[in-house]
């Protein structure tokens, strides 16, 4: 625990600034804040030792923030013994972040103080007050986004864009998805390509050929063909409001069917061609088989090369082929002189004799050693 300063001391503290880019837009700027923390820290004669900066940044979470490390790292270094900022939605918004934060200052003996609630952790009354607030900021934070949640859903039976991201093939014009001049020739040739082929990886690489990129100048491959192909904008149909963002580095998920909106748009292509090249997809998704274990062959690395290194068979390839210096045999010939050979072992009286022998021999080895041991015990 950190000792507090004595009177005739100047009692170190820190400035957080966290201003949202719409509150910024309102007038409520980083310095105006700044300079009131400053006037407070000044009437109470404490020294300010450090500005924390999080302009533009989401109240929803801030502990992995470097200022926010840097300022954590203050309190447990005692370089502050108090943080002062505008009002607890501005430290943050989350609940378990805001008791996080009430927790290590008071490990450290150090105050938080918000000039709006007037709180001050240092009292039993304050740090009562500062969890019913830190409560009341997460509860205000998730109305809003239930709110957000419900408007986009009456956005979209209402027929009114969620975005301004346009599918490859349209642009927006006065709010409605129409062919852009110059994407939609490529996405309709895309759709005779495949009708051709068949092939979505051939399409993709025909379309490269020609010269087309998408939007992004990027090639087109196997993934964004497959997507657009997939596409109902492309026969006039936009489906919107049919899935939810989950968070960073997680997939997409679905809404019920009930929360999508379906809007009649100018069609690229045909209704037909798209149920043709759709149908195409379809079955080949049902014909297609997970590829089983490729067979093992008779002699993979069991045969070696000439450089004395072992030799494996290649895949789609009929040959045994030597890793070091590209040395190759032909499956079908090696393992047919193999067979030959097993062929004239069953056959051959003299081969069949001398295997005998041999094992006659090996079996009498054993059996004088056997007596000899047997001897000396």
């Amino acid at each position: 625990m950190k000792t507090p300063p004595t009177i005739e001391e100047k009692r170190p503290v820190g400035i957080w600034i966290r201003v949202s880019t719409e509150d910024q837009a309102r007038g409520e700027s980083p310095e105006r804040h700044e300079a009131r923390a400053r006037l407070y820290a000044e009437s109470k004669g404490w020294n300010v030792k450090e500005v924390y900066h999080l302009e533009g940044v989401s109240g929803k979470s801030v502990s992995g923030h470097a200022e926010c490390r840097r300022m954590l790292a203050d309190v447990q270094g005692g370089r502050i013994q108090a943080l002062i900022f505008s009002k607890l939605a501005r430290l943050a918004r989350n609940t378990k972040e805001l008791l996080e934060f009430s927790d290590v200052f008071r490990e450290y003996n150090c105050d938080l103080i918000s000039l709006q609630e007037s709180i001050d952790t240092s009292t039993p009354a304050g740090r009562l007050f500062y969890t019913m607030i830190a409560a009341m900021a997460q509860w205000e934070r998730e109305e809003i986004a239930e709110r957000i949640n419900a408007s986009i859903s009456i956005r979209a039976k209402l027929g009114k864009p969620l975005n301004n991201k346009a599918p490859f093939g349209y642009q927006y014009k006065d709010k409605r998805l129409v062919p852009h001049p110059e994407e939609a020739p490529i996405r309709k040739r895309m759709y005779e390509i495949f009708l051709e082929t068949r092939r979505i990886r051939t399409t993709a690489r025909l379309l490269n050929q020609a010269g087309y990129r998408t939007r992004g100048g990027g090639r087109f491959d196997y993934a964004s063909v497959k997507r657009l192909l997939r596409n109902p904008t492309a026969k006039g149909v936009q489906i919107i409001n049919f899935s939810r963002y989950m968070g960073r580095n997680k997939s997409w998920q679905l809404k019920p069917q009930s929360e999508w909106a379906e809007l009649k748009i100018q069609p690229i292509i045909t209704e037909d061609i798209w149920q043709e090249a759709n149908r195409i997809l379809d079955d080949r998704k049902d014909s297609w088989k997970r590829p089983g274990k490729p067979p093992v062959k008779l002699f993979s690395g069991l045969v070696f090369c000439h450089c004395g290194q072992k030799m494996y068979p290649r895949v789609n390839t009929p040959k045994y082929t030597c890793s070091s210096c590209k040395n190759k045999i032909p499956i079908d010939v090696l393992e047919g002189i193999f067979y030959e050979q097993l062929k004239g072992f069953f056959l051959s009286p003299g081969d069949i004799a001398n295997s005998i022998q041999a094992a006659n021999s090996s079996l009498g080895e054993k059996q004088r050693h056997l007596d000899a041991h047997l001897k000396r015990a």
